[in-house]
């Protein structure tokens, strides 16, 4: 597998896909073209957000090719030479990705070695279910089922704040109830500027920002870039 799984698309005060966009190229290194699934955005439509990727995958000379302009999208995927999810609603994104059949046609893709790319939503499609997702449910799926390239759980944005005057249950309290629900399943929380790398058989931490690791039974504990994450891949 060569998966690069990223928290969020955009830094405060950066532009859109700027920090990634140099590991991105790196992983699609040789790739002339993507196919994109646009399918999280909901406030703006699939165009507007192809245009968008477009625009920064222009730097690294990558043609974008998205499956909301297909006749047949799970063909688009079975021939495409690398896969890109992007960001938005996780249930949005799901519910059209398991209508058109796309959930097994990209992790058959990705058995066969070709590069994928999700930030945010995208990277919540790649693990078993998007149980771990910060999203409002505002469609419903089929179910919770993903890609399931990777055997543990993603949250992306990670949040240690509790905002002064909050009484509601932080982000790690939501986790929490996850693992004691699903005990068998590793969470990681990606904070924003940080991404895993998954290629040859290892997966690797990159960005600034430790990940908080959750599983029950276990004190959640942190990791930082360099250290060895090979569990997460059981």
């Amino acid at each position: 597998m060569r998966l690069l799984l990223i928290s969020n698309s955009t830094n405060a005060g950066e532009e859109y896909l700027k920090y990634p966009i140099e590991q991105i190229g790196r992983l699609l290194s040789g790739v002339k073209t993507i196919v994109f699934v646009p399918y999280a955005a909901v406030t703006f439509s699939y165009d507007e957000y192809v245009r968008k990727v477009q625009a920064r995958f222009d730097e690294i000379g990558i043609r974008v090719e998205s499956v909301h302009r297909a006749a047949d999208p799970c063909r688009m995927v079975r021939q495409a030479e690398a896969i890109c999810v992007g960001g938005g609603n996780t249930f949005a994104l799901t519910r059209m990705m398991q209508k058109q059949g796309l959930m097994k046609a990209i992790l058959g893709r990705i058995k066969a070695g070709i590069p994928y790319v999700g930030w945010s939503a995208g990277s919540n499609v790649a693990c078993p279910t998007i149980c771990t997702t910060n999203d409002m449910p505002i469609v419903q799926p089929e179910s919770f089922k993903a890609i399931g390239a990777v055997k543990f759980q993603i949250n992306p944005h990670y949040l240690d704040a509790n905002p002064e005057g909050h009484a509601g249950e932080t982000r790690e309290q939501r986790i929490a109830e996850y693992v004691q629900a699903n005990p068998r399943r590793y969470v990681a929380g990606l904070r924003e500027g940080c991404m895993l790398l998954v290629e040859n058989g290892r997966i690797e931490l990159i960005g600034k920002r430790p990940m908080r690791i959750f599983k029950k039974g276990i004190a959640p504990y942190e990791v930082n870039a360099g250290d060895d994450l090979s569990f997460l891949l059981g």
